[in-house]
């Protein structure tokens, strides 16, 4: 077999990896996404707890750069401390190694099994719950199968005469051994797949026992760098735990290297076979790195917040920077681009209210109630700045297309903007009310709620989604999810009434403010989900009364 065959088998074979991490990851985040990110949020309430649900989280999601990214919001929307944060991103690193462990073990009697469940569960039913577990059930097949795919396409290169020259010589220059392989992580985007890679390599004994420990610290430190790019644009707050990742695991994937040139560890201590001994070095490092780096986690937090602060911020009112440069009125295209950029700032502020405002029905706090306000005023404002933009574009330079995007755009933040409202005005006051009253509502009246709300959110983001992607799938499961949460207020009522008649007090005591705020968050919902109609519509997927 040529070499160029033997390379284009083992390309499609990590790409297939890949994806199917990636399906796996996207299933998982569609369908259990909100739900897994609240259970995070309140477990990661020391450096302790935050490293154990780091560790979870990453087995589940088979990526610690997602908790990164996660976590990097946390710690950007004030949830948690910076130093939490990073503690949450080590016990990350530690997850993704057990994936890797996991995975080494022999299912491939699993791969029909999951792919015939996974096509069967999709195919099954249009709920977007049974979907996305077929999707996930698919990908962990795919997965499999790509491992698979990884050993076969590995073979022939056993026969190969340049391979072994390149290793050799990597096993005498462990810095470019090293260097190569944080390339080919950061290429991957995940460490995951590039240490099963080298792993399958190291099985057929195409690698050499000198080269496995430089190669895995590479892509230990290659991984680590992941987070910090991919968050390079974002505020400081946001980009303090990929960097903190970067600091204590780059460095001590930096400091083993030393340490092996030193001291030149045999990796078959580690396992007796190559591969195992590839997994279990990979794992020892993440668990080194967690055990000797936790303890530093907040002092590096708190230094990369005093160096990212800059300068003493100027006593005078801040002056918000908009998009919205009217030198780009003359090219419609991207003056509805600029807008679309002011939209999403729009969406991102407009969801801080949602989050924020069921956590002043939990407990008040009269900051976050001015905060609330204040965010509302923002939304206001930059509300008034889009209309006026909009409207200077000439409609004469507009082809149709343009047009329809900028009514649709038009539409969409004026929806956003009146469910602020809704928030700030109704909701902000029912929580005041309910905190000056001293009420509380019923155990089964706040479970009813909460999951009120967090269907809510969910949909918030998947309209907001569409702003970015289009993505005619996620309008028709966003309009769709709006008769779940008719039938979400319908039955909560029912039960309300039913507990009243119980004679539960809590309930009798709070009955306006639990009515009154499901139809609140309903209203909301349908503001939503109208804002996907425009793009069904257009695909001709749309009936005045119902889906196709």
């Amino acid at each position: 077999m040529s070499g160029i065959v033997v390379f284009i088998n083992l390309a499609g074979a990590v790409a297939l990896l890949l994806w199917a991490t990636r399906m796996v990851r996207t299933g998982i985040e569609r369908a259990y996404g909100n739900l897994l990110k609240e259970r995070l949020r309140l477990a990661i309430s020391n450096r302790v707890s935050a490293a154990l649900g780091g560790f979870f989280f990453a087995i589940v999601l088979q990526s610690a750069t997602a908790v990164a990214l996660i976590v990097s919001s946390f710690v950007a929307g004030g949830y948690v401390s910076s130093g939490i944060g990073v503690a949450t991103l080590l016990g990350a690193d530690v997850g993704s190694a057990f994936v890797v462990r996991i995975l080494r073990y022999d299912l491939s009697l699993l791969i029909p099994v999951l792919l015939l469940m996974g096509t069967i569960a999709f195919r099954a039913s249009e709920q977007r719950n049974w979907r996305q577990a077929g999707r996930i059930l698919f990908g962990l097949g795919l997965l499999l199968l790509s491992l698979r795919l990884i050993g076969e396409a590995s073979d022939p290169l056993r026969s190969s005469e340049i391979l072994p020259l390149v290793f050799n010589y990597l096993s005498r220059d462990w810095i470019t051994a090293f260097l190569l392989s944080a390339l080919l992580a950061w290429a991957f985007h995940s460490s995951v797949a590039t240490i099963l890679l080298f792993a399958s390599l190291a099985d057929r004994h195409l690698l050499p026992p000198a080269l496995i420990i430089p190669l895995v610290l590479g892509a230990n430190f290659g991984a680590a760098v992941i987070g910090a790019i991919l968050t390079k644009n974002a505020e400081a707050g946001a980009r303090i735990v990929p960097l903190g990742n970067v600091v204590i695991r780059g460095l001590g994937t930096v400091a083993a290297l030393a340490l092996q040139f030193a001291i030149g560890l045999d990796p078959l201590l580690f396992a007796a076979q190559p591969g195992d001994a590839v997994v279990m070095i990979h794992l020892a490092i993440n668990c080194a790195v967690l055990v000797f780096g936790l303890p530093f986690s907040g002092i590096v937090a708190r230094a990369l917040e005093a160096v990212l602060a800059g300068p003493a911020p100027d006593t005078a009112a801040p002056v918000r920077l908009s998009v919205l440069n009217p030198a780009d009125l003359a090219n419609p295209r991207q003056a509805i681009s600029n807008a679309t950029r002011e939209v999403l700032t729009v969406c991102e502020k407009t969801e801080v209210m949602l989050n924020w405002i069921f956590e002043l029905y939990e407990t008040w706090d009269a900051k976050k109630m001015q905060r609330i306000e204040a965010l509302d005023d923002e939304i206001d404002a930059i509300h008034r700045d889009i209309k006026f933009y909009l409207a200077r574009i000439s409609e004469s330079a507009l082809d149709e297309a343009s047009a329809a995007q900028c009514q649709a755009l038009l539409g969409t933040t004026i929806k956003i903007e009146q469910a602020a409202d809704i928030i700030s005005q109704n909701m902000l006051n029912r929580a005041r009310k309910k905190h000056d009253r001293n009420a509380a509502f019923s155990p089964e009246g706040w479970a009813e709620l909460t999951a009120m709300h967090n269907e809510v959110v969910k949909n918030a983001r998947l309209a907001f989604n569409l702003l970015v992607n289009r993505d005619v799938e996620h309008a028709r499961q966003l309009v769709a999810r709006k008769e779940a949460v008719r039938n979400l207020v319908r039955v909560s009522e029912e039960q309300h009434m039913q507990r009243l008649r119980n004679g539960n007090a809590a309930s009798f005591e709070s009955s306006s403010l639990h009515i009154d705020t499901m139809r609140d968050l309903k209203e909301i919902n349908s503001l939503f989900a109208s804002i996907g109609y425009p793009l069904l519509e257009d695909e001709g997927m749309l009936r005045r009364s119902r889906l196709l």
